[in-house]
């Protein structure tokens, strides 16, 4: 039998966005600054509201004994939970700068492991969270990280 899965999001600009999607895109943006990535030049920066209205934000940290870097979301998913652990993840915006130093055109979207680590806080916050992938010409808007994991491992 052959299923197939698909996965709604909206592409929207930054005007239809709702004030605090449009602050969170920001400080995703302004944490793409406080990337460090020497080796790839690949600044991401991630930005997560909290239900407690703490907004916290994180950026991919690169080590020359690679794999010991992080990604932008995880680093900003376990300082949440870490300084706000009473508090449930609302939404996430995820957004990067090219080698070129700007801001991508198209939205880039979380890598496996980050896929996985924001299913983990999605699940512990017993509802959907939204997430917004960041470019500079379009923003993805999805209803829940389950959006871009379908298959996620939730228990053991």
């Amino acid at each position: 039998m052959k299923k197939q899965i698909t996965t709604d999001y909206e592409v929207v600009t930054i005007d239809e966005l709702t004030t605090d999607e449009r602050q969170l895109v920001e400080l995703a943006q302004q944490a793409t600054y406080r990337s460090y990535a020497p080796y790839s030049h690949f600044c991401v920066g991630a930005a997560i509201r909290l239900s407690d209205g703490a907004m916290v934000t994180g950026a991919n940290q690169e080590n020359v004994a690679y794999p010991s870097g992080t990604c932008a979301e995880r680093t900003a998913c376990f300082y949440a939970h870490a300084e706000h652990p009473d508090a449930r993840f609302e939404a996430i915006a995820i957004a990067a700068r090219g080698t070129d130093g700007e801001p991508l055109a198209e939205p880039i979207s979380p890598c496996g492991a980050c896929r996985q680590a924001l299913m983990q806080y999605e699940v512990l916050a017993g509802a959907p969270v939204e997430v917004l992938l960041v470019g500079r010409e379009a923003i993805y808007r999805l209803p829940s990280v389950r959006s871009l994991l379908p298959f996620a491992f939730t228990s053991l």
